[in-house]
């Protein structure tokens, strides 16, 4: 067996992350004392995409984030290495020789808010759970190899503080602790107090969209939609007491607005702010930027249901219509880096900058293959996109050159929840959109926009960007699979690279940049704490 066991499991990971926190701090100049409280972390954000905190249901970045920071996982990501798990509920587990089994050993002081002990039955029954429900979360564990009729089998508690997961096959072990036991599918819901607001047969979903029932250095204590989140630190919590007793944040959507809050001290931080406010903030004493690369994409997707873009002539044409460099240097300068695979920089089996981003703006060559597609004068079409603050002038700018080769684009702009409601039904012709992948492996974006397992519009796969634009290709879903089970890492990567090249020819969509997590940041503040994978909220302090 290969045992893996914290060097000290009465302090946790949220102790050992303290330490590094001091990577991402900041030489920040001595600023007047904010309008914040002094025990509370506030944050303008643009959280209108919030809609439930069901860890069964989430996909989005804001709701994820707000979900780390209340519910803990099996494992957590290590803030000095990414790539890396660290434990969490569990203090220690075992792997089969074989590769096929995962014992997990919990730690023994783990309560609810509630004042219930919680045990790895209820860590069984939440991901059992996951999976019976069947929102888009499920695919976390359908896709390797759990289901409805097996998972009860294949996740199993023998006792109090063991959690058994076997596995279908022998998947990379690091992928499986990446991809399930640091991710929200593996958190510890308190069972008996949602089962006592189960509603019809929902195994508590209408009760948890507007709760948090869960192991974690804080709890919801308060959602008003389109307003206000606030997390309380939990009194019950099994680890170090966070810095902050609250963590209170504003939805505010313009990014001008944040910054002003900022300025003015009515904020600690910011998180949407465009280019401007960002040059502005590095000038402004008292005020520092923090950023890290983010495993998101940014792109342009279309909806291969219609006729027009299932020509992947088409889809390719597109990719032409877009000056990634210019961009590059303007409008994303503080947002993101130029990237055309779905692979980010940094996972596993990535292709390097160069090789990962081979398009240029190319007008002539844009037009040449609309002409071989059967469109020489264009088409018409809409793009749909929602508030971030780079999303209107990206759309005005491929407006504009598509207009040079005669496709004509008619932009709409909307709320980002009616933006996703829209994507995720394929009621759409072309959408820009971000996706971010929770691991960092080839195969995580792989696994979401390029292989379909059922492109059928009943199996509303919605956790699949491949299935919401409605492409699936039998050779890319072969090719990923043989990556995903290949043993040999130099024959792995080497698939991963070929998906990435073919893909950036035919696939379903044009992935123009990689996300730069930015946040402004009042001088008072110390320890904020984040990368690619986890955002550290309990670390944090102010001066």
């Amino acid at each position: 067996m290969v045992q893996f066991r914290s060097r000290s499991s009465a302090a946790g990971p949220r102790r050992i992350l303290a330490a590094s926190a001091l990577l991402a701090s900041f030489a920040l100049p001595a600023v007047v004392q904010a309008a914040t409280p002094g025990n509370a972390l506030v944050m303008a954000w643009n959280i209108d995409a919030i809609s439930t905190f069901d860890p069964a249901q989430i996909g989005e970045v804001v709701t994820s984030e707000l979900l780390q920071n209340t519910c803990d996982s099996l494992a957590s990501f290590d803030p000095k290495d990414e790539k890396n798990v660290i434990p969490g509920l569990a203090e220690s587990w075992q792997v089969a020789e074989d590769g096929q089994q995962i014992t997990f050993r919990l730690r023994d002081n783990l309560v609810f808010p509630s004042g219930s002990k919680a045990t790895a039955q209820d860590l069984a029954w939440s991901m059992h759970r996951v999976v019976k429900l069947g929102f888009g979360n499920a695919a976390s564990l359908t896709e390797y190899g759990f289901t409805k009729e097996n998972v009860e089998q294949m996740i199993t508690a023998p006792d109090d503080r063991t959690l058994v997961m076997k596995l279908d096959k022998p998947y990379p072990t690091g992928l499986i602790l990446q991809a399930i036991a640091a991710n929200r599918v593996a958190t510890v819901l308190d069972r008996k107090t949602i089962m006592a607001n189960e509603v019809n047969g929902d195994l508590g979903n209408k009760y948890l969209a507007t709760r948090t029932e869960c192991v974690g250095p804080y709890r919801l204590r308060q959602w008003n939609a389109g307003e206000t989140v606030v997390l309380e630190a939990n009194e019950k919590y099994w680890g170090s007491a966070p810095k902050l007793r609250r963590v209170i944040v504003r939805h505010v959507a313009e990014a001008g607005t944040q910054r002003l809050l900022l300025e003015k001290g009515d904020v600690d931080i910011a998180r949407d702010l465009t280019p401007e406010d960002m040059a502005a903030i590095e000038k402004t004493q008292g005020l520092a930027l923090s950023r890290t690369l983010k495993p998101q994409l940014v792109y342009w997707g279309f909806n291969n249901a219609n006729p027009v873009f299932a020509n992947e002539k088409v889809r390719l044409a597109m990719r032409y219509l877009i000056d990634y460099e210019g961009l590059g240097k303007t409008i994303m300068a503080y947002n993101g880096v130029p990237r055309a695979s779905f692979a980010q920089l940094g996972a596993f089996g990535a292709l390097d900058e160069k090789e990962g981003q081979p398009f240029k703006l190319d007008l002539d060559r844009a037009k040449q293959l609309l002409t071989e597609a059967g469109y020489p004068d264009g088409f018409e079409t809409t793009m749909i996109f929602g508030t971030l603050p780079y999303a209107p002038p990206i759309a005005q700018h491929i407006q504009a050159n598509a207009a040079k080769v005669g496709v004509r684009i008619k932009l709409e702009q909307m709320a980002n929840a009616q933006l996703f409601a829209r994507h995720r039904g394929r009621e759409f012709q072309t959408a820009m959109l971000a996706w971010q992948t929770g691991v960092p492996d080839a195969h995580g974006n792989a696994s979401r926009l390029i292989a379909n397992p059922d492109n059928r519009p009943e199996a509303k796969l919605t956790q699949y960007p491949s299935w919401r634009h409605a492409f699936q290709s039998e050779a890319a879903n072969k090719l990923a699979e043989a990556a995903l089970l290949e043993r040999n890492e130099d024959k792995r990567v080497e698939m991963y690279h070929q998906l990435q090249k073919d893909m950036m020819q035919s696939g379903p969509s044009a992935i123009m940049f990689q996300s730069v997590m930015l946040a402004g940041l009042r001088g008072n503040v110390r320890n904020w704490t984040w990368h690619g994978f986890q955002a550290y909220y309990d670390l944090v302090s102010k001066e």
